[in-house]
């Protein structure tokens, strides 16, 4: 069974960015769309006010919840959206790394955005996924 998903790179365009820059789907491939992870634990709280970092750690995680109770993981992954409630760059920064290295070798083309105000009382950091994964036997 072969993977569905192809990263791009792109030669053309600059090698500082941390992702592909486009990644494709083959067919035949389940499309899996994951809500904004938000760091919140078990029970419904946002854990580490103030700290994106920490935050971020905690969103990946429940995104990889998320996405197994889809039959997905971070490697089905084919794209990104990182929010970030802060105008400091270095806040957008420390939650991208922790979202990077989550992902290890599987570099997903991703958008990082610095917003105003996210949904959650200390929210600083959120993160929306698409997957894509192939049926077994297929």
């Amino acid at each position: 069974m072969s993977d569905p998903v192809a990263l791009v790179r792109v030669s053309e365009l600059s090698d500082v960015a941390e992702y592909a820059y486009a990644a494709t789907v083959d067919p035949p491939a389940r499309l899996v769309f994951a809500a904004g992870a938000c760091p919140l634990d078990a029970d419904g709280r946002t854990v580490a006010p103030g700290d994106p970092a920490a935050q971020a750690r905690q969103v990946m995680a429940n995104l990889e919840v998320a996405l197994a109770a889809a039959g997905a993981r971070l490697a089905d992954v084919v794209k990104t959206t990182v929010y970030v409630a802060s105008t400091r760059q270095a806040d957008l920064v420390a939650a991208w790394e922790v979202v990077r290295d989550a992902f290890g070798d599987h570099e997903p083309p991703s958008t990082l955005l610095g917003v105003t105000v996210l949904g959650y009382d200390d929210q600083l950091v959120e993160v929306e996924a698409v997957a894509a994964v192939r049926e077994p036997g297929r």
